[in-house]
């Protein structure tokens, strides 16, 4: 038995290392001193810098220019923050809640109203644990002593949510005096996190961090506030749900309260559908045309279904367009910068046809619609001829909907722009939040495997391709919204475990998207099941797991 280990590196050099040597002592000589790799892929295994492999393997660095790069850089980031807040405001309470405008919105309690001048303090206390490059270490506690250290802290989110964990460890990180429970790894020290900001955002704060665009410096700021009202109102809600966090929900769904909370939060959509009916119809003399815009698995096609029932019930009669029956050509498609055909982006549309109908319709002509034949490739026609009058709104549902060069022969003062998606109000804990893009992941995993012959492999390893479609032609046009819809659904993570976990557990350790189905799967663990049977068959919900009234 050798009391070596060989890791061969990304450029196919090996190297000896004793038995014992961490990823970080093996990685420092060349990636090390810049701070950049956070982490490092063990043959296909992500691993923490402080792992000490002990076996023959393939290292991969993991940086800031990848996903989980940027979740580890963050979340130790967190870390940093809560401990800083603790040590000037002893008692204090950190909330991290959402995203915003390329960083992270929290909230600061300390009693009284949080001024200027407290995070700026707060900041100066990061920079200063940052510079001291103090250690993050990883205890593995038995779940019961862990309960306790957060019971005797106060943090009761914490003791619901591990009091439903069905493990009998618990790995806890210690920073200074400072212990917390994270989702997901850290880096090994303070002193990786060297780029970052805090800034006093009422009523609380944005911390910003590096973008994987840019991993050594910070993005210009981008005032997001139709996002941010948005979140601030489903976050009171959540309150008022008593459910903000994942402990809440699990606790609720053990007391067999599944059908309530479903009812709740049912109504509260046909409530915010029906508000946003009646504000259109109260301009039904200047909005012609209803545009629907989101990214992937946001539930837009139930979501405008629901929106012209309830214009319906107003005395207006919608009619829906596809902008996919709009689509050139295939053989016109524009090409990505790899050379793949891009069908996501705007002049895979032809637009000169599309306004063309637009304003026919609008001064009521009577147009043929055409019909794509996706097998073909081509657009056909196929009689579908349509008028409609002052009372009929046109609804357009489409990633673009959002930016006016999709419209660009309506006037704006005739459109109504809506954008959805699912802006998850639900935490996992105070400190550990529920990004909105695997909330529609796990949406989307489970559609395509019912209804798209898509297995989980396939869509996970799909993902990246269609996030860079909608950070280029979906999100930098949310502000440009008259209305922000938020689909998402309180409890919807707990049904959607039943049907995910099984299509996640299929993929085996040696497919390359297993660490993302490895983390996926640790993250639904966190849930307690839901009973779908109390789920409406026009819920936004159904578009994915089946037994829609409207799809499918």
């Amino acid at each position: 038995m050798t009391d070596f280990v060989r890791m061969t590196f990304p450029d196919g050099s090996v190297r000896e290392f004793p038995k014992g040597t961490t990823l970080e002592a093996m990685l420092q000589p060349q990636w090390g001193e810049q701070g950049i790799t956070v982490a490092a892929k063990v043959g296909n295994e992500l691993k923490e810098l402080t792992f000490a492999p002990l076996q023959d393997s393939v290292i991969t660095p993991v940086d800031l220019t990848s996903t989980d790069g940027i979740r580890i850089y963050w979340r130790s980031l967190i870390f940093v923050l809560v401990r800083a807040a603790q040590e000037i405001f002893p008692g204090c309470k950190v909330t991290i809640e959402h995203s915003l405008s390329k960083g992270i919105f929290g909230e600061l309690y300390i009693g009284r109203p949080v001024t200027e001048k407290d995070i700026r303090t707060v900041e100066d206390r990061m920079r200063e644990i940052i510079t001291a490059n103090d250690a993050i270490e990883k205890i593995t506690l038995p779940r019961e002593e862990a309960i306790k250290l957060f019971r005797d802290q106060n943090q009761m989110d914490k003791v619901k949510l591990l009091s439903f964990r069905r493990k009998d460890y618990v790995r806890v990180y210690k920073c200074g005096d400072c212990f917390d429970y994270f989702y997901g790894y850290m880096v090994p020290r303070t002193g990786y996190l060297k780029v970052f900001g805090l800034k006093f955002y009422l009523p609380g704060f944005i911390l910003r961090f590096p973008q994987r665009e840019c991993p050594t410096e910070l993005p210009a700021f981008v005032e997001q506030r139709k996002l941010a009202r948005v979140f601030y109102e489903f976050e009171q809600w959540g309150k008022v749900l008593e459910i903000p966090h994942v402990g809440g929900l699990n606790e609720l769904i053990a007391q067999g309260k599944s059908g309530e909370i479903i009812r709740i939060a049912e109504a509260l959509h046909e409530k915010k559908l029906a508000q946003l009916a009646d504000e259109i119809t109260k301009d039904k003399g200047r909005v012609r045309v209803i545009l629907v815009a989101g990214p992937s698995s946001s539930g837009k096609t139930t979501f405008a279904q629901r929106l012209s029932v309830q214009l319906r019930v107003n005395g207006l009669k919608p009619l829906a367009i596809s902008i996919d029956d709009y689509f050139v050509d295939r053989s016109h498609t524009p090409r990505d910068e790899d050379g793949k055909p891009d069908y996501e982006a705007l002049e895979a549309i032809d637009l000169e046809l599309f306004n063309e109908h637009l304003i026919q319709l609008i001064q009521g002509e009577e147009i043929e619609l055409p019909v794509f034949n996706f097998q073909t490739g081509q657009r056909e026609y196929r009689g579908h001829r349509v008028r409609i009058n002052q009372e009929q709104p046109l609804i357009i549902e489409g990633i673009h909907g959002l930016n006016d060069r999709l419209t660009e022969a309506v006037p704006k003062e005739r459109k109504f722009k809506i954008y959805i998606s699912a802006l998850t109000q639900l935490n996992v804990d105070d400190h550990n939040r529920i990004p909105t893009t695997d909330n529609r992941l796990l949406r989307r995993i489970v559609r395509d495997s019912q209804f798209r012959a898509h297995d989980a492999r396939t869509t996970i390893a799909l993902w990246p391709m269609v996030r860079r479609g909608e950070e280029r032609n979906i999100f930098p046009f949310q502000e440009e919204a008259d209305a922000i819809f938020n689909s998402a659904l309180s409890y919807e993570l707990a049904v959607l475990k039943r049907y995910a976990e099984p299509l996640l557990m299929t993929i085996g350790p040696d497919d390359p998207v297993y660490p993302e189905a490895k983390r996926l799967l640790k993250f639904l663990g966190y849930f307690l099941p839901m009973d779908d049977s109390e789920v409406p068959i026009n819920s936004i919900l159904r578009e994915f797991i089946g037994q829609s009234c409207f799809v499918n």
